[in-house]
């Protein structure tokens, strides 16, 4: 059961905006550009405090390992999300395809931290506790039809729908989780 707006502490922006740009600098990092561009992202827009200890582990691994790569260039799928809350994407569209991740560098690389954060519109926690409630049952759906060994229903895209509940559970602070804790069952 998704909490209602009386019982959910919003992220303020500064958390979400940092949040958001951490996972950027993660996910070109998976996505394999080279590391002195990773270190040039993480030292322009003030991110080393702002990692978590896998993320960090991560950014400043030389050779890591292809599935952690793969692992951290799925982030950009949350990157989006954050992007919406913080009013940088007008619609969340249906998890059927991967994001628009071309449009999600621009929006931050065009921009400073501080640029970043005072360009937001922060969505109301009504908006998200919606979003999180839509993409648990799309979640739910897409579970159940692969342990049926079905298709997705709807052309869902399933590891899409993963990374939008990850970021969504822990914009709505769902059971108090860490990022690197965060748990989306069903």
């Amino acid at each position: 059961m998704i909490e209602s707006s009386a019982e959910v502490e919003p992220r303020t922006v500064e958390e979400i905006a940092y949040r958001a740009l951490s996972l950027f600098a993660v996910a070109i990092k998976g996505e394999g550009l080279e590391q002195s561009i990773v270190d040039r992202v993480l030292r322009d827009y003030g991110l080393h405090a702002h990692l978590t200890p896998k993320e960090s582990t991560f950014a400043t691994d030389p050779s890591p390992a292809r599935m952690d790569r793969v692992q951290f260039s799925w982030r950009y799928e949350c990157v989006w999300v954050l992007l919406w809350a913080l009013g940088y994407i007008e619609n969340l569209n249906g998890p059927r395809q991967m994001c628009d991740v071309p449009r999600a560098a621009r929006i931050i690389r065009e921009r400073t931290a501080a640029d970043f954060i005072a360009g937001t519109k922060q969505r109301s926690i009504a908006e998200v506790l919606d979003q999180a409630d839509l993409i648990y049952r799309y979640h739910w759906a897409t579970r159940s039809a692969r342990l049926k060994g079905q298709p997705a229903p709807a052309g869902l895209n399933g590891g899409v729908v993963q990374e939008r509940r990850y970021a969504l559970n822990w914009l709505i602070r769902y059971l108090d989780q860490e990022w690197d804790k965060i748990t989306t069952d069903t």
